[in-house]
């Protein structure tokens, strides 16, 4: 492939490269670039919205370039202050070490694994120090906290909008998130990469590493940045302690489902960031939005369609499709469901509350509480307002909001 067409592979869907020049450069160069994307463990399960930067690595290792899949297992215990308005909570070890453990099984979805000419897992453990599953660490002291620090300066560190926003709040910056830039920067150091991928709020940082790496001697990467992914509200960016995220391990009904929701705005631009669809095809998807030659529902059903065949195959794709149209188009419960069996509480009555919470329909008692008080809870088609009923009377189908069934099944004691 050309220099060209491989920038041209690279710009799609990208906010911003620093600096284009010098990517050009690069890419000339016939060589395989060191191409770096960090990922902090804050939570176990990868949603869409990482997979922006993930199929963008993915496009890098097309081109023959070897991407480096870093997970941030100590700058997850300091906390990326990007976007916040405040100090994140402080995780433990033990809460990183437990979601990093879930990574690689769900990268190798998107990227090629095996070849290590082509992809290399990393930790930043192995250089800040601490417990990791990649291997041995080499000791980060006072001697490598003091060369760090003395290459950048307090006052380029509090440039940072995120901080001057807080400053002029009066809220409180810890030296913890002025030392997290610091960080990532000297991952790429560690990492001496050609190129680091980001999202938009992570600019900051990506410049930091450029800097960094000329005051170690070396060649400044490239940084590439990503839009961030609106998630399902079509509001906030995709996240999964927002609520508004699609996982890419969820079932296939469910992640169908949930891209049927999202806003019609944001069709395009998950197309864009989401899918191999072509150039053309994404021109002419733009064009008959716009004119309303397309109904977004089918433009959705179409992007839904191609999203879960990616993950979950293309026979499960059009099954999911088939019963989204039962459920939703016709209104019809789906023909499959799980089946729940009930046995009696206290006078023989089942607490629709602890139900709802057991079968992860609800995240607690008091958003299960919500959703009777809202009517969003069915049974046989009848709205559910009481928080218990009769073990009698609680047979059949119970539905919460419009996308989640199960056949309940009474068994008396």
């Amino acid at each position: 492939m050309s220099a060209a067409t491989s920038l041209e592979l690279i710009q799609r869907g990208a906010v911003e490269i620093i600096t284009d020049a010098q990517l050009r450069k690069k890419l000339g160069e016939k060589r395989s670039l060191t191409i770096k994307a960090g990922f902090d463990p804050t939570a176990p399960d990868l949603h869409l919205g990482h997979t922006v930067l993930l199929r963008k690595l993915r496009q890098f290792q097309e081109l023959g370039h070897k991407v480096i899949f870093l997970i941030g297992d100590a700058t997850a215990l300091v906390g990326d202050p990007s976007g916040q308005s405040k100090m994140r909570k402080l995780m433990t070890p033990e809460e990183v070490h437990a979601n990093a453990a879930t990574y690689h099984a769900q990268v190798q979805r998107i990227l090629k694994v095996e070849d290590p000419m082509i992809y290399q897992q990393r930790y930043n453990s192995e250089w800040f120090g601490g417990e990791h599953s990649g291997g041995k660490t080499t000791p980060f002291g006072l001697n490598e906290l003091v060369e760090l620090t003395s290459r950048y300066t307090v006052a380029r560190l509090i440039e940072r909008d995120d901080f001057q926003k807080r400053l002029k709040a009066g809220q409180e910056i810890s030296m913890l998130e002025l030392f997290y830039p610091l960080m990532q920067g000297y991952d790429s150091v560690m990492l001496k990469a050609d190129v680091e991928l980001g999202g938009t709020d992570q600019k900051f940082n990506l410049l930091v590493g450029r800097d960094l790496q000329r005051a170690y001697g070396q060649e400044p990467q490239v940084v590439l940045t990503m839009p961030l992914l609106e998630g399902t509200d079509g509001v906030a960016k995709m996240s999964k302690s927002l609520g508004n995220h699609i996982g890419i391990n969820e079932p296939p009904g469910e992640m169908f489902g949930k891209l049927m929701s999202i806003p019609d705005p944001l069709i395009l631009k998950y197309a864009t960031l989401l899918t191999d669809v072509e150039a053309a095809r994404l021109s002419a998807l733009e064009r008959d939005l716009k004119t309303r030659s397309i109904n977004p529902r089918d433009a959705k059903a179409q992007l839904a369609t191609e999203i879960v065949t990616m993950y979950h195959g293309a026979s499960t794709a059009q099954h999911a499709k088939s019963v989204f149209s039962k459920v939703f188009s016709r209104r019809e419960a789906p023909s499959e469901m799980e089946t729940v069996t009930l046995r009696p509480g206290a006078e023989g009555t089942v607490n629709v509350i602890e139900l709802l919470v057991a079968q992860g329909l609800a995240k607690t008692k008091n958003e299960a509480r919500r959703l009777l008080r809202q009517g969003g809870v069915k049974l046989n088609g009848v709205v559910l307002t009481q928080p218990s009923l009769p073990l009698s009377e609680s047979s059949g189908v119970l539905q919460v909001g419009s996308r989640h069934f199960r056949k309940l099944v009474p068994t008396p004691d």
